[in-house]
Parts: structure tokens; C-alpha cells; sequence
């Protein structure tokens, strides 16, 4: 067996460093025992090296592997997966640390921090990844510098500049194979059993008291939209989300469609508005567009309650162009069966919401004048709009129509929707958002979690489904200006939906427009996107783009090598000796006695002898002291010198 080089014993501390760095993200990523567990193992291996510790054996090895990866499988059910597979790498990094001696060791130690590198890409595409990625690069690629330095130990300045170089010849090629290289559609950074898996849930199918308020916590983005003409004004800023049909006391869920496969008609509609949306992955199959979507994005349909729906749940982030009317009349007719699941209710329960709504049936009203009776009874009556509503009971509709009287959107919209329904008037329920705020650049709006809302439709003979907010009637505010204006002071509202325009919240736009850019010519850059950019410089085909990629590719290498062999020559030593000779023979070239191409130094000094007996004395000074530094190097320097002083200037 040949035997391996050794490594300098201060290549290991760096090493460990830079692989603890490399492992930190994964911090919360990954459960803590694991990366507690490499960095008790980094310090064990720094023990070994200073302590002179014995290694542990072939059969301590394995055992050890095997108890890493039942661990693993304990703790996910599956080694599958990028969670699993992460930590399945992070624990086999730190136990590749029993066997580390050699140069190879270390080696292959170093690539696998390279892979744990492209681990993290799974979890965080953001823009402080990628510096944080960079700079673990220019380390990793230093370390792998100085283990394989003939001398060992390099000075931390000279590996990391070294690995700062290398890196940085690297992200040319790495641009040209981004733009060029062809693109697959589906998530390039992601495992497809895992896309998704960092989503924001946001709205949910099932809405009960509570859940909308809750959601509105968060600050989080729920999709940008970008209008290609006009944007609308706040009030008709509804985001249309999932459709509930069915209420068991308590909860409303989307219950039976009627006609699933046939979306509900639209007539009169006007006011149309063309807009791209890019939805943040959620893991669900709706799409939110503005009330009502009237053309349907790629691989999507809208249903009978004029929903839009994705044929595969948003397991990433995703762009689409739909168009809208604001103005419209939705559903003019109304069928028997979808007539009988708007009027439904449980058969018992909230008995004085079913007791005022037949009041105020008996008062002759008709179906309009109910809506307009129920909104006037929120709007002067004492309701309260709040995030921190009191918790409800059985008859929840009762107890906050006529006891609590605080709630949110879905408190003021589930009591609405019952009461119409207890009047015989059809109604259910619209989740989904309303407002939204314009970016910093003022090029697209922002709708965000706090911007959840939920509303009712009630139909209307001659008119169809109607919007109707009855949260409007009690803070009027939520629509007209947004959720920190409407609600009163000390509520729990997210920073961003207060409305104030602070130093960090002008930063925050501004990051989010960084972010946006990054998200739509980077993480976004699928084969349609591409392709449209390249169509803008002349590459219109798949032919042309890998003639394109190739020559770049071939040009870019070419001229790296041209340039690592002009530093190469620069970087020749120079030689003191052979510069003073060459000096004092052009000296003697012009005296007329000059050696001869090929010509040795001895050889050189016989034939002056002949020739210029005048000249022989200095020039054999010259050639002994000559002589003397090829052998005896810079001590025989200074005699060099003193004959090139020594010789004529003319012939006498």
C-alpha cells in the first residue's frame, strides 16, 4: 500500500473551523443533537491531535455509522428527502473525522463540506445565503490550498487569497452556465418530494372564529402583482381565495359545489384589468385572483363558484397572468340544487340569529332590504372590530351577535352569511385577501398574510351573487385604508400593516424590491424565461444557444490560460548572476570581442586570449568569478561585480 503524504498539524484546527462554519445554518434546519453532535466530534478530533487521544478501530467505525444512520431514520422515517439527507451528511462529515490521518482524508473531508454547501441551498435561496455560500467557498477552496501545499501550514493571508482567486475565476464560467446552460422546468433547488416544505400555509379550506385573525399576524408576503395598465383602488382590491358553501354550527368548509366542472358565468362585465401574479407557495390548489378572474392561467380551471384552481398544489413559487372585471354580474340564474346548499343550516343551533332573521322576514322585508338591515344593524349597533376576539361557544353565532359583539373579518362574515341564510336569502362565504400595498418602486404591489380577509356573497334576484362586507360596516377603515387603521390601539398588529412610514419600513420595501428582482431573474429563470432572454440577444433556438454556451465557454478558458501563462513567465526568478554576465558580455560585444552564440564561458575566455591579449586579464576575472557564483551561488555575487566594474570601457 503507498504510503499517504502527511498534512501539517496546522491544517486540521482550520479545517474544523471552516467545517463548523459550513455546518451552522443547519442549525435550523435540522434537529440540535445533530449539529451538537459534529461539533462534539470536531473537538474530540482537535484532542486527538494535541493529546495524542487514540483513534477508534474498524469495528467502533462501523458501529458508529450504523447507530448515525438507524438515528436518522428514527428521527424522520425515511433517510429520503432533503431534511433527512442533510442530516444523514452532517452526522457522516463529523464521523469521517475517526478515520482522518492522511492527505486523502482531508481531501475528501473538504469536498464533503462542499456538498453540506449545496445542502443549505435547499433550505434558503435568499440573498444573504448566497454571500454566506460565496464566502464558505473562498474558505473551503483555502483550506484545500493549504493541506495540499508541499510546505503545509501556509499563512491563513496567502491560502485565502489563493482561494479568493480560484473562486473568482470560477464565477465567470458559473454566469455563462446560469444564462446558457438549457433549463428544466420544476423547482431547480428543491428535492420534489420536499418542494413546498418551507411554505407559509396562509389561508386554509376550513374557516372558523379565530383563523383569519391569526393569520393576519404575520407579515409574511402572499403574492406580488404587477398591473399592465391601471391599478385599482383600494376598495376594489379583493383577492378571491377559497369558496365556502358549508357551515356545521361552527365552521364553514367549501362543502358540495354544484357543477364542479363548470365554471359560474359572468355577465356585464366590465372594468378589466390584465396583471401578472407571483403566488409564494402555499401546498394548496387555489390561485387568488381579483374579484371576479376572467381568463384562466396554464394549468388551471375555475370553478362554478368562479374560483381559480391550480391542477397541482403551489409547491413553488409560482408566476401567472390572469385578467379580472371589477364590474360584473356573477351567476345571473341560480339553480335549484346550488339555491338549496346556499339556504342551508344544521338543524339545531344559534337559535336567536334564526329567531331575528324570521323577525325580520315577517316585517315584509325583501331579500335586498335584509342586507341592508343586517349592515345597519352592525354598522349602529356596539360591535367591536378587533384581532383579540373573546372565545365562543357552541351557538357561536348567537353569543357574538348578542353577548361578545368583538370580532374579526370571519366573526362579522359568518354571522352575516347565517343570518341571510335563517332569512332565505342565499349566501356564503369568500376567503381569500384585500388591499395590498405598492413596492418602493411603486412597480407592483405587495399583498401580504395580515392582508387576509373573508367576506360574503348573498344572491340577489336580477343581480346575481353579490360581494357584500359587512365588515365594512363596522370599521370601514379595513377597506378604505388597510388593518392598522381600523383596528384600535394596543392590538396585536404586524409591523408592516400599521401604516406608518418608519425608517425601517421604507428599508423593508426597499429589500422586498431587491428581493423581487432576485426572485424573478434568479430563482425564477425556468426554461420560459430563458428563452425569452435570450430571444432579446439574438438566440432564438436551442441550436444557437449551445453554439453560444461553447464558444463562451472555449473563449473564457483560453483566455485563463493565456493569462496563468503570462504570470507564469513574470513570476520567472530571476537570476542576479546571469544578469550581470549578460551586461558585461554586451559591453564586450561592443569592444568587438564578444562570445559567440553557444558559446561557453571557458571557451569564451581562450579565444579572447588569442585575439584581444589586451582585454584577457579582465575578461578572465569575469568568467572565473562567473564560474564561481554557478557553484558557490551568492557568496561568489559580490566578485561577479567587481569584475564587470573592473572591464575597459575602450580598447587601448
Amino acid at each position: 500500500m503507498s504510503q499517504q503524504p502527511p498534512v501539517s498539524v496546522r491544517s486540521l484546527p482550520r479545517l474544523l473551523a471552516v467545517l463548523a462554519v459550513v455546518i451552522l445554518p443547519h442549525v435550523r434546519n435540522l434537529p440540535i443533537w445533530i449539529p451538537a453532535f459534529a461539533l462534539a466530534m470536531m473537538l474530540w478530533r482537535l484532542g486527538v491531535a494535541r493529546r495524542g487521544w487514540r483513534m477508534p478501530g474498524t469495528l467502533v467505525r462501523a458501529g458508529l455509522a450504523a447507530l448515525a444512520f438507524a438515528s436518522v431514520l428514527a428521527s424522520f422515517g425515511s433517510i429520503n428527502g432533503q431534511t433527512p439527507g442533510a442530516a444523514l451528511l452532517v452526522l457522516m462529515v463529523a464521523l469521517k473525522l475517526t478515520e482522518t490521518r492522511s492527505l486523502r482524508d482531508y481531501t475528501v473531508l473538504t469536498f464533503l463540506g462542499y456538498f453540506l454547501l449545496g445542502t443549505h441551498f435547499l433550505f434558503d435561496q435568499s440573498i444573504p445565503m448566497i454571500g454566506f455560500l460565496l464566502v464558505c467557498g473562498v474558505l473551503l477552496t483555502a483550506v484545500l490550498v493549504d493541506i495540499n501545499h508541499p510546505d503545509g501550514g501556509l499563512p491563513p493571508r496567502t491560502s485565502l487569497r489563493t482561494g479568493g482567486l480560484l473562486v473568482a475565476q470560477a464565477l465567470p464560467l458559473m454566469l455563462i452556465f446560469f444564462v446558457l446552460f438549457p433549463r428544466i422546468p420544476g423547482p431547480l433547488w428543491g428535492l420534489p418530494a420536499d418542494s413546498g416544505s418551507n411554505a407559509v400555509t396562509g389561508l386554509s379550506e376550513r374557516m372558523s372564529p379565530g383563523d383569519i385573525s391569526q393569520l393576519s399576524q404575520s407579515d409574511e408576503v402572499a403574492f406580488r402583482v404587477r398591473f399592465e395598465d391601471r391599478i385599482p383602488p383600494r376598495p376594489d382590491r379583493y383577492w378571491r381565495g377559497p369558496v365556502l358553501w358549508s357551515f356545521d354550527g361552527r365552521a364553514w368548509e367549501p362543502g358540495y359545489s354544484p357543477n364542479r366542472q363548470q365554471a359560474g358565468t359572468v355577465a356585464n362585465a366590465e372594468r378589466l384589468l390584465r396583471y401578472d401574479v407571483t403566488l409564494e407557495a402555499h401546498r394548496h390548489h387555489w390561485l387568488l385572483a381579483l374579484d371576479v378572474p376572467m381568463s384562466l392561467p396554464a394549468d388551471a380551471r375555475l370553478t362554478s363558484s368562479r374560483q381559480l384552481i391550480s391542477r397541482k398544489p403551489v409547491r413553488e413559487r409560482r408566476l401567472y397572468t390572469v385578467e379580472s372585471a371589477l364590474d360584473y354580474r356573477l351567476d345571473p340564474t341560480l339553480g335549484d340544487w346550488a339555491r338549496r346548499i346556499a339556504l342551508s343550516l344544521p338543524g339545531t343551533g344559534n337559535p336567536r340569529t334564526r329567531a331575528l332573521a324570521q323577525r325580520w322576514r315577517d316585517d315584509g322585508l325583501d331579500d335586498a332590504e335584509l342586507v341592508n338591515r343586517a349592515l345597519r344593524m352592525f354598522r349602529e349597533q356596539p360591535f367591536v372590530y378587533t384581532m383579540q376576539p373573546p372565545a365562543l361557544g357552541e351557538n357561536s353565532v348567537d353569543e357574538f351577535l348578542f353577548s361578545t359583539r368583538r370580532g374579526f373579518c370571519e366573526h362579522y362574515a359568518s354571522a352575516f352569511a347565517v343570518l341571510m341564510r335563517a332569512a332565505g336569502v342565499p349566501a356564503r362565504i369568500v376567503t381569500g385577501y384585500q388591499g395590498g400595498e405598492m413596492s418602493a418602486n411603486d412597480q407592483y404591489m405587495i399583498v401580504r398574510q395580515s392582508d387576509a380577509h373573508a367576506w360574503t356573497e348573498v344572491w340577489l334576484p336580477g343581480q346575481g351573487w353579490q360581494r357584500v362586507d359587512p365588515t365594512a360596516a363596522v370599521a370601514p377603515d379595513r377597506v378604505e385604508v388597510g388593518l392598522g387603521a381600523a383596528l384600535p390601539e394596543g392590538e396585536p398588529v404586524p409591523f408592516l400593516a400599521r401604516g406608518t412610514a418608519s425608517l425601517l419600513s421604507v428599508l423593508r420595501l426597499q429589500w422586498d424590491a431587491i428581493n423581487t428582482q432576485w426572485n424573478y431573474w434568479v430563482l425564477a429563470y425556468g426554461p420560459e424565461l430563458q428563452q425569452s432572454v435570450l430571444s432579446r440577444i439574438g438566440l432564438p433556438d436551442w441550436r444557437s444557444m449551445i453554439l453560444a454556451l461553447t464558444g463562451l465557454v472555449s473563449l473564457l478558458l483560453t483566455a485563463l490560460g493565456l493569462w496563468l501563462l503570462w504570470q507564469s513567465r513574470s513570476a520567472a526568478p530571476v537570476d542576479p548572476a546571469r544578469q550581470i554576465w549578460n551586461r558585461a558580455t554586451r559591453r564586450l560585444q561592443r569592444l568587438g570581442i564578444g562570445p559567440a552564440p553557444a558559446e561557453g564561458p571557458s571557451d569564451y575566455a581562450d579565444r579572447v586570449r588569442e585575439q584581444a591579449p589586451d582585454l584577457a586579464p579582465a575578461v578572465d576575472a569575469l568568467v572565473q568569478a562567473y564560474v564561481a557564483t554557478r557553484y558557490a551561488g551568492r557568496a561568489e555575487l559580490t566578485r561577479l561585480q567587481a569584475a564587470e566594474r573592473a572591464l575597459p570601457r575602450r580598447r587601448r
